[in-house]
């Protein structure tokens, strides 16, 4: 919270007093879901991956592993524990953007499922990367390295129709700028795309994260060695 109040009061004050309306939207409001979506996506994989890596780490996995429970049942405790800090987080980030700048929610509904559904699925996406990981520096990588720089290029600061037509198709190809744009538009009713789009993307990246996590299951990688 203390980390996005900064970017409000640097991006959104200092430097949104002297920028224009984005698509009639002041820029302080306008970077409102792409601040909550920042911290989400990044939250949601550390908590899982580090939630899963520990029990490694410590060797205390094995002691999950002949527990009477399924495999469903300790997925559904690990993720859902770092979905719930995520979503919580996100929640609380909206609260702390009002203190900064004034702001309506147009779909109230649709922001809360793309809250859920974004923090459930990059809290699975966490859950492999705790899997694979076999150091802490690997933990570290992907949100780092990928899904960080890939937030800031997917519009958490601009709106994509703002870039040359070149870079706005390059755009395209960044996953991030559906969830951004998804976001946005439960917030203002203004997206950079379909919001159809960002909703099959969503829910596509969901479903690809549930057949690993079911595939590792099944197979016991990275699991039982």
């Amino acid at each position: 919270m203390l980390s996005t109040s900064l970017y409000f009061v640097v991006f959104g004050a200092a430097i949104g007093s002297r920028m224009g309306d984005i698509d009639g939207i002041g820029y302080g409001a306008f970077i409102i879901p792409g601040l909550v979506m920042l911290s989400l996506l990044n939250e949601s994989i550390s908590n899982a991956a580090f939630g899963i890596y520990m029990p490694k780490w410590s060797g205390t996995i094995y002691e999950l592993l002949s527990a009477p429970v399924s495999s469903m049942e300790v997925v559904v405790g690990y993720v859902g524990a770092a979905a719930s800090k995520s979503v919580a987080l996100g929640l609380l980030i909206l609260l702390t953007a009002r203190l900064f700048v004034p702001y309506e929610i147009a779909h109230p509904v649709w922001m809360l499922c793309f809250l859920v559904l974004t923090a459930v699925t990059f809290s699975l996406f966490g859950f492999i990367i705790g899997l694979w990981a076999d150091n802490f520096q690997k933990l570290q990588i992907v949100p780092l390295m990928v899904v960080t720089p890939l937030t800031f290029l997917g519009g958490a600061f601009y709106s994509i129709n703002m870039l040359p037509p070149l870079w706005q198709h390059i755009a395209l190809f960044n996953p991030v700028v559906y969830l951004i744009s998804g976001f946005r538009w439960s917030f203002y009713g203004v997206a950079d795309v379909n919001v159809g789009i960002s909703i099959a993307a969503i829910l596509g990246f969901l479903t690809l994260c549930m057949v690993t996590v079911w595939w590792i299951f099944r197979t016991g990688w990275k699991l039982k060695v």
